[in-house]
């Protein structure tokens, strides 16, 4: 299929956007990059944008990118949230078609020439003089519009231009079956890939990704940091995915529930509640609840109240998984009870071997998605990952019915929420509720007393109640253990590895030399359930040479070869 990328500095009500779709060709593909400075309300779009299956993707009205993908994913609608000055060096596209508006600043000419591919058009709506001058100066061709105030233009800058890059070779190979894996091979068989799945355990999910429940919520902080913007379009990235596949609660496991995060002390509260002042996000997103109306959630009283994010919940992450592989249809190999420990490159293809020397499979590319397992092979040796076990409580509620028990024994909280604070409760589903989970830095699989009790300590701070807290002393030992991976700086790692062995003097990301066709999506710490979409959907836009859904700065935050800049930056 033919992309075309087109790029309006004025969403407005998005007009253009709808002409676009209207006149994609039948084995089109439409990418539509739109700036605006807040997201519109549906209700504000024109009536041809009345559709329901973007009404029901619409973003919130928070900063940054909005990905929303339409037609199976042939058609990419990014909203580019916030001032135009800001926003449009942070986009990183080659650009076939350009919708300019009268207000643009011929300031920013330049930038839109940075983007153009040879021969991209471009029509601005009654530009000034200066505008004009600025876009024939900086290499389009200009002309006015016959009956009509209006300028149109072809790029034909006489600079040298990159090649663009070639088609990519459509086969892939993904290790490791868990959230990472899974969503990987759902957005590259979207994007009509042939995948091999490989996974050592016999079902997908077993490592990390095994939970019975994982939480879902954004991080918020004051300063509007790189890891809060992250997570925000992490989060809304992965609400709008969900809802694709057929929603929580309906196509695997969960609930939007919502997540109440308790201030931890009075001056936490005063944090809480200056952020949500501060940023002036929607209700939906998180707003304040003052600590009576906490408590009313809560069932008993809770000090100082805390942040409730409406659209939050949990989910159970391997029956996500099963439905995003699920969702690839005949475009997916499955290998499992396979380990994949050697990789080596012959005649342009990755060859995938067992530590016997069997081959497993071969592709042009190879995505590394089993975490710390990563570090097992060669070429990823070097990437700084470590191993942070996580034990996580079950609590069963007792069934009147058929519970043999001694009533008088104390019951787990059931909550209509998930509820956090220094850990976490999630209501109950199927008699289970889940507490937890600890951080330690040990290698032991096995459940251990002071593990729970550390979770249950916990829980008696977030749930207020005597039936609570001699849950310490009564519950029997039971829950599950899992290893997070991580990465220092506690950001996921999505794209090209590096080569550790050839790299020498470095001065920026670009000159990091990389493994061809070597890709990760590693270091999802706590928090893979909304990291991997949104770093699938990055992933496969590298490979595929489209537009990346985030900033330009977030993207180089991602990078798996941060940590040897890093490096050689500290010993050059």
């Amino acid at each position: 299929m033919t992309r075309r990328v087109a790029l309006d500095t004025e969403f407005g009500h998005g007009e253009r956007f709808m002409a676009e779709w209207r006149a994609l060709p039948p084995q089109g593909m439409l990418h539509y990059l739109a700036l605006t400075p807040q997201v519109p309300s549906a209700d504000t779009l024109s009536d041809t944008l009345a559709d329901a299956q973007l009404r029901a993707l619409w973003p919130l009205n928070v900063p940054g990118f909005h990905r929303i993908l339409l037609n199976d994913g042939r058609v990419a609608l990014d909203l580019l949230v916030g001032a135009l000055d800001t926003v449009l060096p942070q986009i990183a596209a080659r650009v076939d078609a350009f919708h300019v508006a009268a207000s643009f600043p011929a300031a920013l000419a330049r930038s839109l020439a940075k983007l153009a591919v040879l021969g991209a058009t471009l029509k601005a709506r009654s530009p000034d003089e200066a505008l004009a001058w600025a876009l024939t100066s900086a290499g389009f061709a200009c002309q006015a519009v016959d009956g009509t105030q209006d300028l149109s233009a072809v790029y034909q800058s006489r600079k040298p231009q990159a090649e663009a890059p070639p088609e990519p070779v459509r086969r892939a190979i993904v290790i490791g079956a868990g959230l990472a894996g899974s969503s990987a091979c759902q957005r590259l068989c979207a994007n009509g890939w042939q995948v091999t799945l490989i996974e050592r355990h016999a079902a997908p999910a077993q490592e990390a990704s095994g939970n019975l429940a994982g939480i879902f919520m954004p991080l918020l902080s004051r300063d509007d940091n790189i890891p809060t913007r992250l997570s925000r379009a992490a989060y809304t990235f992965a609400l709008r995915e969900w809802r694709r596949l057929g929603g929580v609660g309906r196509a695997f496991d969960g609930a939007n529930c919502g997540v109440l995060q308790l201030a931890r002390d009075a001056e936490h509260a005063t944090v809480q509640q200056d952020v949500v002042a501060a940023w002036d996000y929607p209700p939906e997103y998180v707003r304040w609840l003052e600590a009576g109306a906490a408590g009313e959630l809560l069932g008993g009283p809770t000090p100082h109240g805390g942040w409730l994010f409406e659209l939050g919940g949990w989910v159970r992450p391997a029956s996500l998984c099963e439905a995003m592989l699920d969702a690839c249809g005949e475009r997916l190999q499955r290998v499992f009870a396979a380990e994949a420990l050697e990789l080596q490159r012959l005649d342009g293809e990755w060859q995938v071997c067992a530590i016997d020397g069997t081959l497993i499979a071969q592709a042009p590319t190879v995505v590394l998605a089993n975490g710390a397992g990563a570090i097992d092979i060669a070429q990823a040796a070097e990437l700084p990952l470590s191993r942070l076990r996580g034990q996580v409580t079950h609590l069963a509620v007792p069934d009147a019915a058929h519970d043999v028990r001694d009533p008088s024994a104390p019951a787990p909280p059931q909550l209509p929420l998930v509820v956090c604070r220094e850990a976490y409760v999630t209501p109950p589903s199927n008699g289970i509720v889940c507490a937890g989970a600890t951080y330690d830095n040990d290698d032991d699989t096995e459940l251990r007393a002071s593990s729970q009790l550390e979770n249950l300590s916990r829980l008696a701070e977030i749930v207020p109640g005597e039936a609570v807290a001699a849950l310490a002393a009564s519950a029997p030992l039971a829950g599950r253990v899992g290893f997070r991976c991580a990465a220092p700086d506690r950001l996921p790692l999505a794209g090209a590895l590096p080569d550790y062995p050839s790299a020498g003097r470095l001065e920026r990301l670009r000159d990091v030399p990389r493994h061809p066709g070597l890709h990760g999506l590693l270091g999802y710490a706590s928090r893979g359930l909304i990291w991997a979409p949104l770093m699938a959907e990055l992933l496969v836009s590298q490979l595929e040479n489209a537009p990346p859904p985030l900033e330009a700065m977030l993207v180089d935050a991602l990078d798996p070869g941060r940590f040897l800049l890093k490096q050689r930056r500290r010993s050059q």
